[in-house]
């Protein structure tokens, strides 16, 4: 979850684990499984995930998207610092600066916003 000004939205991300890369962003007001569902068709379009496994942590959405999706995940507890956790803290991080500085930043300009530092992520890594 991720605090914009008073609201909170959730940030859907897949990261490569081998690679650190942000495969792709999206910033939502709620967790539901056909946002969860939309999310992956959109990251089906942009790479091939037929082989992944999927880290994700409780939320019921995820995992029956990945169901719905034939993809093979397991459940992982956000605490687990390893070095995607890593990556969605930076992002966190990053997002709570630019609220902070953006108070008044729309949900879509954070999304954006989102969208372009992975892009610069990815450059750097």
């Amino acid at each position: 979850m991720i605090r914009l000004n008073t609201e909170q939205y959730w940030l859907y991300a897949a990261v490569d684990p081998e690679t650190n890369e942000l495969l792709h962003t999206t910033l939502e007001p709620t967790r539901t499984s056909v946002l969860a569902h939309a999310f992956f068709t959109e990251l089906r379009e942009k790479h091939d995930i037929d082989d992944a496994v999927f880290l994700v942590d409780g939320a019921t959405p995820l995992k029956d998207a990945c169901t719905r999706h034939g993809l093979d995940f397991r459940y992982e507890r956000h605490e687990n610092r390893n070095s995607v956790d890593r990556v969605f803290q930076e992002v966190k991080r990053r997002t709570t600066v630019f609220s902070n500085c953006f108070g008044h930043a729309s949900a879509e300009t954070a999304d954006e916003g989102l969208k372009s530092f992975a892009f610069a992520w990815n450059q750097l890594i």
